[in-house]
């Protein structure tokens, strides 16, 4: 797989990391919170120092869908720092979450300053434009090689093995919905093919946790079709 690049956090230098820390006030969020909502007009950065977030959005006909999850070192509200438009996702609390809050003002005089947050601030966007780019490409694959890929990429960021040796489990709670989402694709689609998966034992799934059995399975259809 692809090696994911050094999140925001830890693209930066040590003296750009304090003055950071200085000028943010530090939260911690229980699991299942939703701290910036769709629509509202403030402007704070948040830089997520452990836990994971999901960014979501609702569509004016009421379908709510996954965009993106966020882990530990990632800048959450970049685009306040650009523009002073409305937010357009919400953010939610996907485990309990240790977080630094920012408002915009701050950082662009700290990016004013430190051109080392600067530049690091314009390699993610840039990092998150190509997310989106190479997310509307992949339409055009076979689900089962993009669920594959994405269950891999997730076990890698969040997964670990099970005491027993039986595989290694994503232990963040994710609906179909979610999947779908993520996958810009049905959630029947999604439950069809995982369906599948545990039937023939790559997998197991649970209420709040995923299970992967099966690696080298998994690998064959994510790079393989």
């Amino acid at each position: 797989m692809a090696l994911r690049p050094a999140p925001f956090w830890e693209t930066l230098d040590s003296g750009d990391r304090a003055a950071l820390m200085r000028a943010a006030t530090r939260l911690g969020l229980d699991a299942d919170r939703q701290f910036v909502t769709q629509g509202e007009d403030s402007d704070h950065l948040v830089v997520l120092m452990d836990g994971w977030v999901k960014v979501v959005a609702q569509s004016y006909t009421g379908y709510r869908a996954l965009l993106a999850l966020r882990g530990p070192g990632e800048l959450l509200g970049e685009q306040a720092a650009v523009d002073s438009g409305r937010r357009s996702a919400s953010l939610v609390t996907a485990t309990a979450v240790d977080l630094l809050q920012l408002p915009a003002t701050r950082f662009h005089v700290l990016a004013r300053t430190r051109p080392g947050i600067a530049a690091v601030l314009e390699q993610t966007l840039s990092r998150r434009l190509r997310e989106a780019d190479l997310q509307r490409a992949g339409i055009t694959e076979p689900v089962p090689a993009r669920l594959a890929a994405l269950l891999l990429d997730l076990m890698e960021r969040c997964g670990r093995p099970e005491p027993d040796g039986t595989g290694r489990r994503i232990a963040l709670s994710l609906s179909q919905d979610d999947l779908a989402g993520l996958l810009l694709t049905s959630r029947r689609t999604v439950s069809r093919v995982l369906e599948q998966w545990r039937a023939q034992g790559w997998i197991v799934t649970g209420r709040q946790s995923l299970l992967i059995r099966s690696v080298d399975q998994l690998k064959a259809q994510a790079f393989d079709g």
